[in-house]
């Protein structure tokens, strides 16, 4: 699935394109993915101009006067400014229309991707109980600290849980325990301010060089402009299990921890 990195560039790449634009028009091939598309889609947004590109955790928010269309990438989804007259491919869903002979589409292959609405003044259900950006000033190490008092799960599973921090996935908790020397297996609540201070460092350090190289390009993600992310080529532990350690040699240890498969050195992390 694609994570916080891999949105947000989607949102840089197609935030110049969208930006200003009016949608004339919205055309659904499906009335339905993971959930129904909202009847807003249809009913509301085609006469209005896009006045930003947002993201919020894994979803883009296409900001208007009367409302916000609230996407998420899914599995496999992605979404290109393309020339209205392309003609559709299989698991070509929506189109919204622009008024410069260009089209916002999205392809979703699995259907797990999203299309819904946020009235103005109103947060989505979805978004609602969100934890803060992993980037913003809101996230840091006494934050960490403080949520994690009395935690037993351990703190990989921690960073995960979108209540906590939002866009900290699989790949990115485990390269910034690793680079942080925090093992992923220690309880959240075991976990001193200063080592934490170092983790909210690292997580910051890790997403942003994911996002200057465009993420780390997974199964069918791409970005708008057909690339893809280089980050994989940097990871030091995330699918290397029992692959030399890049800092001592050894062979890196792998298991599941919160069902999810994890992977870190014994040695160099504790």
């Amino acid at each position: 699935m694609p994570e916080l990195p891999e949105v947000e560039t989607t949102r840089a790449a197609l935030a110049p394109h969208l930006t200003g634009r009016t949608v004339t028009a919205a055309t659904l091939r499906r009335t339905d993915l993971r959930w129904p598309i909202a009847a807003e889609v249809s009913t509301l947004l085609p006469g209005q101009r896009i006045l930003e590109v947002r993201r919020r955790a894994k979803y883009l928010l296409l900001d208007t006067a009367v409302g916000s269309a609230l996407l998420h990438l899914g599995m496999s989804g992605s979404l290109r400014v393309i020339p209205a007259h392309t003609p559709p491919r299989p698991h070509d869903h929506v189109d919204l229309v622009l008024d410069n002979e260009r089209v916002l589409r999205m392809h979703d292959p699995r259907r797990f991707g999203s299309v819904l609405w946020q009235a103005p003044g109103s947060v989505h259900p979805l978004l609602a109980a969100l934890g803060p950006e992993p980037l913003s000033d809101a996230f840091t190490g006494d934050y960490l600290y403080s949520l994690s008092r009395g935690r037993r799960a351990a703190v990989k599973t921690f960073l995960m849980d979108q209540a906590v921090v939002v866009g900290v996935g699989n790949i990115y908790a485990a390269e910034a325990l690793f680079a942080a020397g925090i093992t992923p297996l220690r309880p959240a609540g075991r976990i001193s301010r200063e080592r934490y201070a170092l983790l909210a460092t690292e997580i910051r350090r890790v997403l942003e060089a994911a996002i200057v190289q465009g993420g780390t390009t997974l199964r069918d993600f791409i970005s708008p402009d057909g690339n893809t992310g280089y980050f994989i080529q940097q990871l030091s532990v995330y699918g290397r299990g029992g692959q030399p350690c890049r800092n001592c040699g050894r062979p890196l240890k792998q298991g599941l921890i919160g069902q999810r498969t994890s992977v870190w050195c014994s040695h160099c992390q504790r």
